[in-house]
């Protein structure tokens, strides 16, 4: 890669930022982010960024206001040393779920986000999978939004696709899993749910036939797992012979490992745009898989000024 290319991580995913760089031939930027004693963020960059195309990866998962206040404090000292273009590679896009109001006297969490990236420096986000769609148009800068789905349907295939039957876990993610099913050429079904308050959810019943099948779950992301894990044990009591999942985002919080691993399904496959704690890593039914490869070619084809719409699908 050419050398007015920079690419500056955060603390949150170090891990997938290394791996970009590798498939960039590129070398991490030298960034200092680290903390005084009373809590607060500093950040200094250890290298020459002036009229130089910069890109910093970072996922606001947990803990999610820290994450999110280093990118912000990144991207603030990129714009201040002159940086040419700022993009916000943000693989995990925290505060998400709340892109609307559900209820009197909220507030649009992630059009405040939104503000906040612009407003520090920002002139380009990457983001991946996000919760809604919609969140694009709460930025007044170019947004590119990748997906997983082509990561997943490798693995998919290579998992064997007779006798499949493609779940959603409720009716808000239908579109996502009729697309997986599509290219699988697999029957779609969809989890009846209740949800009672945020985090909680109760299966109900299942519209579809998942009996003598090998049922996969699709979801954008598991956080306190409640909901698949529920979804699991409806689809295994109607008759499914296997029960497996796939989300883009791990986040994985409260008790969701246990959940996960005390739960019928036989196979859990993420990705790492959010990292695996440690106990996460030693449960063999998650699979990691990786994006870093995708989201090193979507930065090479914005800096050369390519065409990345191939890479939306």
């Amino acid at each position: 890669m050419p050398s007015d290319i920079v690419v500056i991580s955060g603390n949150s995913n170090k891990a997938l930022a290394l791996e970009i760089c590798d498939f960039l031939w590129q070398p991490l930027g030298k960034a200092q982010v680290r903390r005084f004693s009373d809590g607060e963020i500093f950040v200094e960059l250890g290298e020459n960024v002036r009229g130089r195309d910069t890109f910093v990866i970072q996922s606001t998962c947990a803990p999610v206001n820290s994450n999110l206040m280093e990118l912000l404090l990144i991207i603030d000292a990129l714009k201040r040393a002159s940086a040419k273009r700022i993009t916000a590679v943000i693989p995990y896009y925290g505060y998400a779920r709340q892109d609307r109001k559900a209820a009197p006297r909220v507030p649009i969490s992630a059009k405040l986000v939104a503000d906040l990236l612009t407003v520090a420096g920002t002139t380009r986000v990457l983001a991946m999978d996000l919760h809604a769609g919609q969140i694009q148009g709460f930025f007044n800068i170019p947004v590119d939004h990748l997906f997983a789905a082509p990561i997943f349907l490798q693995h998919i295939r290579s998992l064997g696709t007779e006798n499949i039957i493609l779940v959603s876990p409720d009716a808000g993610g239908v579109e996502r899993t009729r697309f997986l099913a599509k290219h699988l050429s697999a029957p779609l079904a969809i989890v009846d749910k209740r949800r009672d308050a945020p985090n909680e959810a109760k299966a109900m019943n299942i519209i579809g036939d998942v009996k003598g099948k090998r049922a996969l779950i699709i979801d954008d992301m598991v956080d306190t797992a409640g909901t698949l894990t529920q979804a699991a044990m409806v689809i295994a009591e109607k008759g499914a012979v296997e029960v497996m999942a796939l989300a883009t985002h791990p986040v994985f919080s409260g008790s969701a490992l246990k959940l996960i691993q005390e739960s019928p399904l036989t196979q859990m496959m993420v990705t790492n745009t959010i990292p695996l704690s440690a106990e996460g890593r030693e449960i063999d039914k998650i699979k990691v898989l990786s994006v870093g490869k995708l989201l090193s070619e979507a930065i090479r084809r914005i800096h050369q000024e390519d065409s990345i719409s191939s890479l939306f699908v």
